[in-house]
């Protein structure tokens, strides 16, 4: 036998097996390794000696005799006050089948770059300057140009900013719309993507500058934290590091390279979306996400607010 534990001090007893059923007259004393561990742990909590005794394939958990009663009892008022927990996980959530539609808005963001590239003439810019009209301008932003907010989303430094960021983006951002919907989803990550890039500019230098949607695909990982966090709250304790450690990662591949890429955006759109999420996630235990028609609108609202931003600077640049 191999024996754990200590043993009180004092008089000697003779030391009894607590029974696994706790009645007064169980007979199976065989417990396994993890409940007679915690057990244990009660025991020793309340001042009462014990020890565990390795026995076979299983454990004892012994006490002096003149200990056993209100050891069991100890015992009893700790498995009723821990008989349903920990709680059972929440069902799944069902997810829309949405993510053709998701990767298709990823595409348009790489077609758009290409676009930038082209010398085009248009509303009077011979040709237009993308970067200059729509970055993230830090003093121009504090001075009413609001629409720096969105465009800089749109924009990127080159190829291998854009390639990170839809890489690494399409995994979190089909994920976040099959939960949402994609209306609701690319409202929600346009929104603080530009909250981000807003808060920034009012804390960055004035002749500060950034391009890039990885403000926005911080958003995200923030929205998913959220809204994973508060599905799976009971379990919180243990699911807390998760969000944590995606942030830390995606700093660590995005956050620190190319020269218009901001560390400061990117927790702020982290941030933003954390605080989206909790509302959202908030709002959809009462109601279903939105369906049909609704979708096709958030959609649109949150495709007309980046066409109207860019239509705003192309036109103040003039």
């Amino acid at each position: 036998m191999d024996e754990l534990g200590r043993e009180s001090d004092g008089v000697e007893d003779e030391w009894l097996a607590v029974p696994g059923e706790l009645d007064p007259g169980g007979i199976d004393t065989i417990l396994p390794k993890r409940r007679a561990r915690t057990w244990a742990t009660v025991l020793e909590a309340r001042r009462l000696p014990c020890r565990l005794i390795h026995v076979g394939d299983g454990w004892q958990l012994e006490v002096p005799a003149s200990c056993l009663e209100a050891a069991q009892e100890e015992l009893r008022l700790f498995e009723r006050e821990n008989r349903h927990w920990p709680p059972p996980l929440p069902p799944r959530q069902p997810l829309a089948d949405n993510a053709l539609s998701s990767l298709c808005v990823l595409v348009l963001l790489a077609t758009f770059h290409n676009v930038t590239l082209l010398d085009i003439d248009l509303l009077g810019h011979h040709p237009v300057d993308w970067s200059a009209l729509g970055n993230a301008y830090a003093g121009k932003i504090r001075n009413g140009e609001w629409w720096r907010t969105v465009t800089a989303l749109t924009l990127h430094a080159d190829w291998l900013h854009l390639l990170g960021n839809l890489a690494i983006g399409a995994v979190f951002v089909v994920r976040l719309c099959r939960l949402l919907g994609s209306g609701l989803a690319w409202s929600l990550v346009l929104l603080s993507g530009l909250l981000g890039n807003g808060l920034n500019a009012l804390l960055q230098p004035y002749h500060h500058q950034a391009v890039g949607s990885s403000t926005a695909l911080f958003g995200v990982v923030g929205l998913l934290a959220s809204l994973s966090l508060m599905h799976y709250r009971q379990a919180l304790w243990r699911r807390w590091p998760v969000p944590v450690a995606a942030a830390a990662g995606l700093l660590a591949l995005l956050g620190s390279g190319g020269e218009r890429t901001d560390l400061g955006a990117h927790l702020l759109g982290f941030v933003f979306g954390m605080i989206l999420g909790a509302a959202a996630g908030a709002v959809l235990e009462r109601h279903e996400r939105p369906r049909g028609w609704a979708d096709v609108l958030l959609s649109l609202a949150a495709a007309g607010v980046v066409l109207i931003s860019w239509l705003a600077a192309l036109l103040a640049g003039a």
